[in-house]
C-alpha cells in the first residue's frame, strides 16, 4: 500500500494557528550559539489583500488564483544580548503550486538576507516540507516536520554560495497553543 503524500494545502492548513517556538541557532564561523523563544502566528490571508498583490507586482507577476497566501508574525526574545529585548516582524509567503506537492514560494522579504526572495518547495514522502532559497551570497535550506498534530520541528542550514561552507544551523521546536484554537 502506498502512503498518500500530504499536499501543500493540507500542510499549510495544519500549520495555521498560534505556536510557541524554542530555537537554538549555531553560527559555526564564530562558534557562537543563540537560544530564543517566540510566539508565532500563522494565518491564511486573502490573495486579494494589498500585501499579497504588492508582492505579485514586485515580482512583475499577474495574480495567480491558485496561489495560497499566509502571514507569519512573530514576537521573539533571545539570549544573544544581555538585555531581554523582544523583537517582532511579519513575513508574507505566497505558495504557487506546480502540482499538489511542489512549487515556488514568493516572499515579501528573505529569511537569510532581507530582500524579496523566492524559494522552491516540495513535500516529501514522509510529509516534510522542504524550502530552498538562493540569495546573493547564501543558500538557505529548511525542513519542517509535524511530529504530532500540535508539534512541529524545523531544521535549517545556511551555506555560503561561493564555497558551499555551512555558516549556520538551527533547530526549532514549535508547540501549538491549544487555547488559540477555535471550536
Amino acid at each position: 500500500m502506498t502512503k498518500n503524500l500530504t499536499t501543500i494545502n493540507q500542510f499549510i492548513d495544519k500549520s495555521i494557528g498560534e505556536w510557541k517556538s524554542i530555537r537554538s541557532t549555531h553560527t559555526l564561523a564564530f562558534q557562537e550559539f543563540e537560544n530564543s523563544t517566540s510566539k508565532i502566528y500563522i494565518k491564511h490571508i486573502n490573495t486579494k489583500n494589498k500585501k499579497v498583490t504588492d508582492i505579485f507586482k514586485n515580482y512583475k507577476l499577474i495574480l495567480n488564483l491558485k496561489s495560497i497566501a499566509i502571514s507569519i508574525k512573530w514576537q521573539s526574545t533571545s539570549d544573544w544580548e544581555d538585555d531581554d529585548i523582544s523583537e517582532g516582524d511579519e513575513t508574507i509567503l505566497i505558495f504557487l503550486p506546480n502540482d499538489e506537492n511542489s512549487g515556488i514560494v514568493l516572499r515579501n522579504k528573505g529569511y537569510t538576507e532581507s530582500f524579496i526572495s523566492s524559494s522552491n518547495y516540495f513535500v516529501d514522502e514522509q510529509n516534510n516540507l522542504h524550502i530552498k532559497t538562493f540569495y546573493k551570497s547564501t543558500v538557505s535550506e529548511e525542513r519542517i516536520s509535524f511530529l504530532s498534530t500540535h508539534i512541529r520541528s524545523r531544521f535549517s542550514t545556511i551555506r555560503n554560495l561561493e564555497n558551499d561552507s555551512v555558516i549556520q544551523t538551527s533547530h526549532t521546536s514549535e508547540i501549538r497553543n491549544l487555547s488559540s484554537l477555535k471550536d
